[in-house]
């Protein structure tokens, strides 16, 4: 009998860890599903763009429906960030992953039927509700599957998609639109396809287990690891955590419809605010700037075409791949106080110095391009990573959504400050953000690049 139980002992597989089991090819495919909102939400912001060129004169839009119809799918992804990442820390991740991309596939095909600026500015705002909840669920996801070795690259791969679908909207549009006519139809509409095939293969998608475990649901997600992360897996690695997490954010509040006030609560809300402000800093600039890139660029006195629009979408392109080795190589602190303080070395003269000669306007403005996409892989990776798993999906759903607040003022201010403070005086006041980022990091950063999540 002593004999068989030390042979027994000896061929016992070993127990690993819930954040150190192996990557393995579930993994890998909850973030490739993942992809699609960033994916749609860079097509989006591209299309709407290019397409409004024909809109425009068709419509007889002024101004303010071309503000409006430019910011309207940012507006969505506020709510649907905010009210819908909150939502799923009720109701749970899965369903909403699903019924977010059925939202957009329908809203997108809709958009070639539209006849007025009223009908087109809703159909985006409901895509972008779509998009936004993604955004908050999306990289929760992610976050709560993947192991801690790899949830960095994983998460940071998501903000590449983005870059990608942007390229992909800027030269798949701006051929589309060279026939004219009704051209723009088929280009708003042909944002329903990638969208489609995403919801079809979501289909099947388990649930989050550290969502079921933080609901007392531990049968199913036992079920749910021992499936798609391995029997060898020690499901009291992921189980004990949570229940810290749970158990300490309920001394916070014993009623859940306070998940929000948790954020702000005395553990929490430094984490809150250098996410939500970091954000901010991030996003007002690139999407301003990247929105009116042409009137930036006449300002300059640079040229476009390939040396200027497609030599700048190369870089976006190669930031945002050199991006994921920073996010793998540095400390995420680093890596954001770093990116700030040169972005803002590399803004800031264009600001000062707007008059200067064009070459050396350029490469700075390729070295802030290059530097802004490289950076923008830490907003799918460092929110996730902020919160517990009983505030994640609202943590970063506000995160999201507050960002888009902030793009859609840049976006929606910038052409105004423009035309009534001076273009230097709007370039300065941009890399002042920047400023303001490398200073938050710098004080409230944490770091989060081996923690286990709770």
């Amino acid at each position: 009998m002593p004999d068989h139980d030390l042979t027994t002992q000896a061929t016992e597989p070993t127990r690993v860890p819930f954040d150190d089991a192996p990557l393995n090819r579930f993994h890998l495919k909850i973030t490739a599903l993942t992809f699609g909102a960033n994916f749609s939400d860079g097509y989006q912001l591209g299309v709407i763009g290019i397409a409004l060129t024909l809109i425009t004169p068709q419509m007889h839009l002024g101004s303010v429906w071309e503000g409006l119809l430019g910011a309207s799918a940012l507006i969505g992804i506020f709510v649907g960030s905010i009210a819908l990442g909150w939502l799923a820390d009720r109701i749970g991740r899965q369903q909403l992953y699903m019924l977010n991309f059925l939202l957009i596939t329908l809203a997108s095909i809709a958009q070639f039927w539209v006849q007025g600026p009223g009908l087109l500015f809703g159909l985006r705002v409901l895509i972008g509700i779509g998009i936004g909840a993604d955004y908050a669920i999306g990289p929760t996801l992610v976050a709560e599957f993947c192991p801690r070795r790899s949830r960095g690259f994983l998460l940071a791969s998501l903000t590449a998609m983005w870059t990608i679908g942007y390229i992909c909207s800027y030269f798949f549009g701006n051929w589309l639109v060279g026939y004219g006519g009704d051209s723009w139809r088929w280009l708003l509409a042909s944002s329903a396809l990638p969208a489609l095939v995403v919801l079809l293969l979501r289909i099947g998608t388990p649930e989050s287990p550290r969502w079921l475990v933080s609901k007392g649901r531990l049968d199913e997600a036992r079920a749910v690891v021992a499936k798609y992360i391995g029997g060898n897996v020690d499901f009291e690695s992921i189980v004990t955590p949570v229940r810290e997490g749970v158990a300490r954010e309920s001394e916070q509040s014993a009623r859940d419809a306070a998940a929000y006030r948790k954020l702000f609560s005395a553990d929490q809300w430094r984490k809150t605010a250098f996410g939500i402000l970091y954000y901010n800093c991030q996003v007002i600039p690139y999407f301003a700037i990247y929105t009116f890139l042409p009137v930036v660029m006449a300002k300059f006195h640079l040229k476009e075409g390939f040396l200027g629009d497609g030599l700048l979408n190369v870089f976006l392109l190669l930031g945002s791949i050199a991006g994921l080795w920073f996010v793998a190589r540095f400390s995420r602190r680093g890596f954001v106080i770093g990116s700030f303080i040169v972005m803002a070395l590399a803004l800031g003269p264009l600001g000062v110095w707007p008059g200067g000669p064009s070459i050396v306007l350029f490469v700075l403005f390729l070295v802030f391009t290059f530097t802004m996409s490289a950076s923008s892989n830490l907003d799918q990776v460092y929110p996730p990573e902020l919160f517990s798993t009983a505030l994640r999906s609202s943590g970063v759903g506000l995160l999201n959504g507050v960002s888009r607040i902030g793009s859609a003022a840049g976006t929606f201010l910038l052409p105004m400050s423009i035309d009534h403070l001076g273009f230097s005086f709007s370039m300065t006041a941009l890399a002042g953000f920047l400023v303001l980022g490398a200073l938050v990091s710098f004080v409230w950063a944490p770091e989060t690049s081996d923690v286990v999540l709770e």
